[in-house]
């Protein structure tokens, strides 16, 4: 009889403090605070996955995409002497202090969460020990995807593609407005006199390029095709410029440099001078092909063009 009772009773107890069990588990659950929100994101580098800040506060960019970062709204501490010398970004840049990938003391000061780069900058271990690195290679990926990767990387990828999808279309509008006025065929070159060297360039090596020749599809001289569009760039000399001079010359000029090939013959014969067709431009303020420099190329671009 014993040995009867022995077994339900058992399986009474079993089922007593499987209960109790349920009865902790239920209420440990319902007064358990909610999941924190992860305060970091995975973002998928060149050189594979790497934690970065979801909420990045203090940026430090040491090349070129300093106008990415500050069009999605997020702060810079440090920046490259190129940005910093940008008037266009003057206003927006004045609390960020000028760094290289060798002021590792000076990056370390001040205290960054993200430090962004181009994939040939220096001590990129060093600097992956102050804050998470991310570098991206030039001209990898085409300009527009690379800012969508930008804002891939700060977490704000809605807010960039809206950016692109916008741009895009103001560009080519303006484009077809363009080849309306001037002609389909009349050609459009970017020069640019940099220390004492006078450069043409392709369609993807800012100064404009990508919105003249990539969205505005505006004609590009034969010569810049064969010497510049592999590269991107090309270096001449002043008696071979009318031979890269469109009917139309965008020219990147810096005040700092000398400019006296203005004042040849050479210069004042070609006919988009003589035409009173070129454009001058700050080339400090036109070098990027950031968001923010964009949208001040492409209004230049249809007040040149347009009158507007």
């Amino acid at each position: 009889m014993k040995k009867q009772l022995l077994i339900p009773l058992t399986l009474l107890l079993l089922l007593i403090i499987s209960a109790c069990g349920n009865n902790s588990a239920e209420k440990e659950g319902s007064s358990a605070p909610e999941e924190k929100k992860s305060e970091t994101i995975t973002y998928q580098s060149e050189n594979g996955p790497i934690e970065v800040p979801a909420d990045p506060q203090r940026v430090v960019v040491l090349s070129s995409f300093a106008g990415n970062v500050m069009a999605l709204d997020v702060n810079l501490v440090g920046v490259d002497s190129w940005s910093k010398a940008n008037p266009h970004f003057e206003e927006k840049l004045k609390d960020a202090e000028v760094v290289t990938d060798e002021s590792l003391e000076k990056i370390i000061e001040l205290e960054p969460d993200l430090i962004i780069g181009l994939s040939n900058i220096k001590n990129v271990d060093k600097l992956s020990e102050i804050a998470p690195t991310v570098t991206f290679t030039y001209g990898k990926v085409d300009y527009l995807t690379q800012h969508l990767e930008i804002g891939k990387l700060l977490n704000k990828e809605e807010e960039a593609q809206a950016w692109i999808d916008d741009f895009k279309k103001r560009a080519q509008e303006a484009g077809q407005e363009i080849k309306a006025k001037i002609g389909e065929d009349t050609t459009v070159s970017v020069i640019e006199n940099w220390d004492k060297q006078l450069y043409v360039y392709g369609d993807n090596w800012g100064r404009g390029t990508e919105i003249l020749y990539q969205e505005m599809k505006l004609a590009m001289p034969e010569k810049v095709k064969e010497m510049a569009l592999k590269d991107g760039w090309y270096a001449l000399s002043l008696e071979v410029l009318p031979e890269f001079a469109g009917d139309y010359v965008i020219l990147s000029k810096d005040a700092d440099t000398d400019n006296s090939f203005q004042e040849t013959e050479t210069y004042k014969n070609i006919p988009a001078v003589k035409n009173n067709q070129v454009f001058e431009v700050n080339a400090k303020e036109f070098y990027f092909n950031d968001p923010l420099t964009l949208d001040y190329q492409l209004d230049f671009f249809i007040n040149s063009f347009l009158g507007k």
